[in-house]
């Protein structure tokens, strides 16, 4: 498996350098957006909206990048023949958690959409979602193995929950403590008035899950 792609940001930044350096060599000093805004400055001067222009430009480079190493993938979305004890060893390395095997076998057999990725018959990534069929859908234990994360792998686990649950008022999940970003650059936003009831409430606020009042 490839290493880990390199943080957007910083790639957005080189390829704004880039772009920079090759219209000057064109003889070209200034170049503005739409709005006015002199685009031919360092990146970090660059406001928000400028600054996606590159990224964009970046994510369609990596969500290709992703697609094509999940093209290389073996794609299930049913739980027959599924080594459950396997399972709990990818979310043990991912690392999500302590889950057993028969905690997962109840939970995956229980959810309405799965799906599984293997690579040479090894188990990489899986994720589930909770659907009812018109108003919410619910993603949760996205996991990929270390050495597959940072490729693409997890964002395919995502879009093809995403699609088959297409169609719901809404579609939620909460993340681990610092991978929000991962969400985010896939169409989710912070919820303002979100709120649960954790089985082990100290547990999930010294994990950032939640926040005492």
């Amino acid at each position: 498996m490839s290493k880990a792609l390199p943080d957007p940001e910083l790639v957005a930044a080189e390829v704004h350098a880039a772009w920079v350096a090759s219209k000057r060599a064109q003889g070209i000093s200034s170049r503005c957006s739409e709005t006015g805004e002199e685009l031919m400055v360092p990146y970090a001067q660059l406001s928000e909206p400028a600054k996606d222009l590159d990224r964009n430009t970046v994510r369609a480079v990596y969500a290709a990048i992703g697609r094509a190493a999940a093209e290389g993938l073996q794609w299930s979305a049913g739980t027959e023949g599924l080594d459950w004890v396997e399972l709990e060893a990818l979310y043990r390395a991912a690392p999500l958690g302590n889950k057993t095997a028969a905690h997962l076998q109840t939970v995956f057999s229980n959810s309405r959409f799965k799906w599984f990725a293997r690579e040479g018959g090894r188990l990489v990534a899986a994720g589930r979602a909770l659907a009812d069929g018109v108003d919410a859908a619910y993603l949760c234990d996205i996991a990929v193995l270390p050495s597959h994360q940072g490729g693409g792998v997890g964002r395919e686990v995502v879009a093809r929950l995403l699609a088959d649950v297409r169609g719901h008022k809404k579609i939620l999940l909460y993340s681990v403590p610092g991978k929000e970003d991962f969400y985010r650059r896939l169409g989710f936003l912070p919820l303002r008035t979100a709120m649960a009831i954790f089985e082990d409430r100290e547990a999930a606020i010294q994990r950032g899950h939640l926040r005492a009042d």
